[in-house]
């Protein structure tokens, strides 16, 4: 719709341009012929508005860019707080917080604990469950451990709904001005609300399954099921993308003077690839964290003193050594990570030389000295035994390794093969 509007300012632009020549001209012809005065004031009536007509489509160009800007930076500030949500997120899995609130409601559990009786209160509210009663087991657990778990969920919660009033409030505002012109924009702001509301539901969702674990894959270890805690960091990087990526749209706006690159279709291809096995890591990576298996080989390059571990396929039916299998998810996971290191190493190799933009270069090679720094977290994290500061800059790193690769999209985008 913008695109339109240039165009027919421009258009107008031209017609007015022709008619401007038309006239200078005739006023020349005009002027030998002893009729200068009138056809001066016509001259100067046509320029006049020629130049107010100038003015008007370059202030407006230059308002709508501006707006244009304004919810991007929106957007972009959005996308930091859902990266911020699942680096907490991540510290709570890590730290056994996630299962220490054992109530879920949209405002009451908004206000804290504010004394001694309330806390007591709390906390028996969660000796009921059966995380309590398996980490009672070998020792007590006291009120100040309680009180670290339960702030750290409750932080993880109301991050959340921070998230959701930074998105609703300015949407609002913007969809009643009118500011969301293209309708694909509005399905995707639509998209990012449903994603949003959802978020919560599912979260709520994958709790449950740890306070009642006798439907789990493992029901031994009370916590939540592997599936849901995927399906919650899953929807999470879905709503980044979305968020950084229109961000970036609307943010990066200085006009690409390169008309074409040779090859550039490939390293799209291959920008692409790397996109699918980043994603394809960090859900398995989910599966890692949801079934601890981090913990079950703490060597590397070898698992132990194989370099294919086994028991790979030791459940029946086979599928399900994919995803409740701590051997074979840990198996997965390493490999996937290698699949993303060659894919962006191959990217990177395609692109430097080809005559991209700065921005792309920048992203380029962000991508790729951000993809070996991943990979070094992954294996210190390991041979470490997953200690929780290096496990949650891990999993921040790869949100950082994927908002790098949807940046260099973004600017690929922009040229044309």
């Amino acid at each position: 719709m913008l695109i339109g509007r240039v165009g027919c300012a421009l258009f107008r632009l031209h017609n007015v341009s022709s008619f401007r020549q038309q006239i200078v001209s005739k006023s020349r012809i005009s002027f030998r012929a002893g009729n200068s005065g009138i056809l001066s004031e016509i001259k100067l009536n046509i320029l006049s508005r020629f130049n107010n007509l100038s003015t008007r489509v370059v202030t407006r160009n230059a308002k709508e860019e501006a707006q244009d800007k304004g919810i991007g930076w929106w957007l972009l500030g959005c996308a930091g707080m859902v990266y911020g949500a699942v680096a907490l997120g991540g510290v709570t899995r890590l730290t056994e917080s996630g299962l220490s609130m054992v109530n879920w409601d949209l405002f009451r559990t908004m206000k804290p604990p504010f004394n001694q009786t309330e806390w007591e209160a709390e906390f028996a509210r969660y000796k009921e469950f059966p995380e309590y009663k398996f980490k009672s087991t070998t020792e007590e657990m006291t009120l100040n451990q309680f009180k670290f778990i339960w702030t750290m969920e409750y932080l993880h919660r109301m991050w959340g709904r921070a998230i959701g009033l930074a998105f609703f409030i300015p949407a609002a505002y913007f969809a009643s001005r009118g500011r969301f012109t293209m309708t694909a924009m509005k399905i995707r702001m639509f998209a990012c609300g449903g994603l949003l509301l959802a978020q919560g539901g599912v979260g709520w969702w994958m709790v449950k399954s740890g306070l009642d674990p006798s439907l789990n894959s493992d029901t031994s270890v009370p916590r939540v099921s592997q599936y849901r805690l995927a399906t919650h960091l899953t929807l999470a990087f879905v709503l980044y993308s979305l968020f950084l990526w229109n961000g970036l749209r609307q943010v990066l706006t200085t006009p690409i003077t390169i008309t074409s690159v040779p090859r550039i279709g490939k390293l799209k291809a291959l920008t692409h690839t790397s996109k699918g096995f980043m994603f394809a890591t960090a859900i398995m990576g989910a599966f890692v964290a949801g079934l601890d298996a981090g913990l079950v080989y703490n060597s590397w390059p070898k698992f132990a003193n194989d370099w294919i571990p086994p028991n790979l396929l030791a459940r029946a039916p086979k599928w399900k050594n994919f995803f409740e299998n701590d051997v074979t998810v840990q198996f997965i996971h390493r490999n996937l990570a290698y699949l993303t290191l060659v894919s962006i190493t191959l990217t990177w190799l395609c692109g430097r030389r080809m005559g991209l933009t700065k921005r792309a270069r920048w992203a380029l090679n962000a991508s790729m000295g951000m993809v070996y720094v991943q990979a070094a977290l992954g294996i210190t994290t390991l041979l470490n035994y997953v200690p929780v500061w290096l496990a949650a800059l891990h999993q921040s790193g790869s949100m950082a390794l994927i908002s790098f690769v949807l940046w260099l999209g973004t600017e690929l985008k922009r040229i044309p093969k």
